[in-house]
């Protein structure tokens, strides 16, 4: 069975920083692009990062960038997702998920995810 599992969400004051990981199984990860979203309760999902694992394409949302690094560990068919400055903004559950193609449509619109993890909650405090 095809699948992602996320991991590393918690509790972190402002200005700290906090590791997800997405752990994929069941597909061959070197054919995809994996990509985080996060979610607030009542909001619209948003596009985090995306990165194409055979390329090693990456892309960031700009709300992100200079802050988040995604990466993968190819052997351990894991996505990490390394957020560094949290902001009380950045709180959210957060989801990763698979995709043909990593770009900046894809954290715009959505793109076509096939698989989603359970997602993760992060929580920042001021």
């Amino acid at each position: 069975e095809a699948q992602l599992v996320e991991s590393g969400g918690g509790s972190v004051q402002a200005g700290g920083s906090l590791r997800l990981s997405c752990a994929a199984s069941g597909f061959i990860f070197d054919d995809v692009a994996i990509a985080w979203f996060r979610q607030v309760p009542g909001k619209e999902r948003e596009g985090v990062s995306c990165m194409d694992i055979s390329t090693g394409t990456r892309v960031y949302a700009d709300l992100v960038k200079g802050r988040f690094t995604i990466s993968s560990d190819n052997a351990k068919k894991t996505v990490y997702l390394h957020m560094n400055s949290l902001e009380p903004e950045d709180t959210a559950v957060y989801y990763c998920a698979e995709d043909v193609v990593c770009a900046p449509t894809v954290l715009r619109d959505g793109g076509s995810p096939l698989i989603w993890g359970q997602g993760t909650p992060v929580t920042v405090s001021s």
